[in-house]
């Protein structure tokens, strides 16, 4: 993992509410524990979805535009060029198109381009059934390579290949970790997760982390002890 990241900004939370209300809400609650919001499709559909990057980045809070760009070169290139306008750290876009790769590296400015690999909510029957016949490592591996030639800075992917990925594209190539479950499997659509040591131990730069906080029953805390466990695991 890179060392430069301040083990506070480490953790990524997953804003995924339908309403600005909803937003504000949590970012209150959640106060100085978090201070990395990730916003994605959810929220982009009460129309606030600018408003609340916006007022994110005023209270000094990071920002992570999760909304995984798949298209030709030019709109995607175009896409990543008008998000310059706003104050975002990372922005998805799927890892399936060199091309498309290349286009978003070379508009993104100070925007860190991540590459979605292979989403936590698949695993290999998943895969089979779209055509690929291989361990989703495989591909989540090959397709990180692809990214980062084509200028990405990181890539998506779960914690259980973070080991492999550090292996494959060496440092000062961002490695962020979805589907993390702190206390463990959760019964969800999560298929491939792993708890935070784990995720920090394999390499992993950041962690991204939803439902685990937001259905606590003390979300602060639960917050809390996940900083406590990053803080402990990149001190090693």
């Amino acid at each position: 993992m890179s060392p430069a990241i301040p083990a506070g900004d480490r953790l990524i939370f997953a804003l995924d509410v339908s309403t600005a209300a909803d937003a504000r809400t949590w970012i209150d609650r959640l106060g100085d524990t978090v201070s990395f919001y990730k916003i994605g499709m959810e929220l982009l559909t009460s129309g606030d979805y600018f408003r609340v990057l916006d007022e994110l980045a005023g209270r000094g809070k990071q920002v992570f535009v999760d909304l995984k760009f798949h298209d030709v070169p030019a709109t995607v290139g175009a896409t990543i060029r008008g998000l310059t306008r706003y104050p975002v750290s990372f922005c998805t876009i799927h890892a399936q198109h060199d091309g498309m790769m290349r286009a978003a590296s070379q508009e993104k400015a100070d925007i860190r381009i991540l590459a979605v690999t292979v989403l936590t909510s698949m695993d290999r029957s998943d895969l089979r059934r779209s055509g690929i016949d291989r361990e989703p490592a495989e591909v989540v591996v090959e397709r990180a390579r692809m990214a980062r030639d084509a200028g990405c800075d990181g890539v998506i992917a779960s914690g259980h290949e973070a080991a492999a990925l550090r292996a494959a594209t060496g440092p000062g190539f961002l490695v962020v970790c979805p589907g993390i479950r702190p206390a463990g499997p959760a019964d969800d659509d999560q298929k491939r997760t792993v708890d935070v040591p784990t995720a920090f131990a394999a390499g992993a730069d950041y962690i991204v982390v939803g439902r685990p906080i937001r259905n606590a029953a003390d979300p602060v805390a639960a917050a809390a002890a996940i900083q406590r466990q990053i803080a402990a695991a990149v001190a090693r």
